[in-house]
């Protein structure tokens, strides 16, 4: 038997976040939690994740890690809020550093240091941690951020925004330190695991012909229909699409809150006693 996963979606940002346990422990954790954010006043609060934490003590599960796929640029990250609720330390892979080089500065985040050490521990490729039985593998899947990580544990992989749902394909490749040849060379990699390991992704936009959001497929699945992927699919044929599809996105809605809080472990920027905290957007940078 493997790990029980729960996902749960946040409709403004189609994210999937994840309660994933340990049934003969109930040790968990929690991937990719959101902070949730209103863009048209800049209000933040934490509703979704206090669900994540609520369905976590209904069940009577003890949360041991919040798991960063990578620093996302379309939802802030809740899981500062969640390392404060549970003392679960936050993790993600050790490349967050080139992450925060690139972004630091951007946002004159004199207090984040580009080491990693907002975040509690970083995990490099096949490093693993302890959950209840089982074990969390961190695979390092590059290409649509240096830093993206894919989390195995047992029959499940996390794969974040590397892959989505067969019937839409695979993430973009044209943020900072993102390369779609990487990005292809990484799903390879997602889809050499035995063909019955359970797909769990980042998110999920429900193409024309499907209504329901969905989160999980298989390893199968994904090698035989996925849209931009699937065998036959050459690398070089991928690359074209990808970079060409690229070129017609345009940024993500949040992309500037989210990237000067979740270079921060989901923390806000500093502010002066008593002051409000500020979130910054420089003009005419993206």
């Amino acid at each position: 038997m493997g790990p029980v996963v729960q996902g749960f979606f946040d409709t403004p940002t189609h994210t999937i976040s994840y309660l994933v346990h340990d049934p003969a422990t109930r040790i968990a954790a929690i991937i990719d939690p959101v902070l949730d954010f209103t863009p048209r006043n800049a209000r933040i609060s934490t509703q979704s994740a206090d669900a994540l934490l609520a369905a976590a003590a209904k069940q009577g599960l003890d949360v041991r890690y919040v798991l960063e796929t990578h620093a996302h640029a379309d939802h802030l990250s809740a899981a500062h809020h969640i390392r404060e609720k549970t003392g679960a330390p936050v993790v993600i892979g050790t490349h967050i550093t080139q992450v925060q080089k690139i972004f630091a500065p951007l946002f004159a985040a004199e207090d984040v240091t580009p080491d990693g050490a907002a975040f509690d521990i970083l995990l490099a490729e096949g490093d693993t941690l302890p959950l209840g039985s089982f074990s969390i593998e961190a695979l390092h899947t590059p290409g649509h951020t240096p830093a993206c990580l894919t989390y195995v544990i047992g029959d499940a992989a996390f794969v974040g925004d590397t892959l989505f749902m067969p019937d839409y394909g695979t993430a973009r490749a044209d943020f900072p330190g993102g390369d779609a040849r990487t990005l292809y060379q990484s799903i390879q990699r997602i889809l050499s695991l035995p063909s019955k390991t359970r797909i769990f992704v980042g998110h999920d936009y429900p193409p024309a012909d499907r209504s329901d959001a969905a989160w999980e497929t298989t390893v199968a699945d994904e090698r035989t229909n996925n849209v931009h992927v699937k065998q036959g699919i050459s690398e070089d044929d991928f690359v074209a699409m990808r970079e060409a599809r690229d070129k017609t996105l345009e940024a993500p809605l949040l992309i500037l809150p989210s990237l000067q809080v979740n270079i921060r472990a989901g923390q806000l920027p500093p502010a002066a006693a008593g002051e409000p905290a500020f979130l910054r957007l420089p003009i005419n940078r993206i």
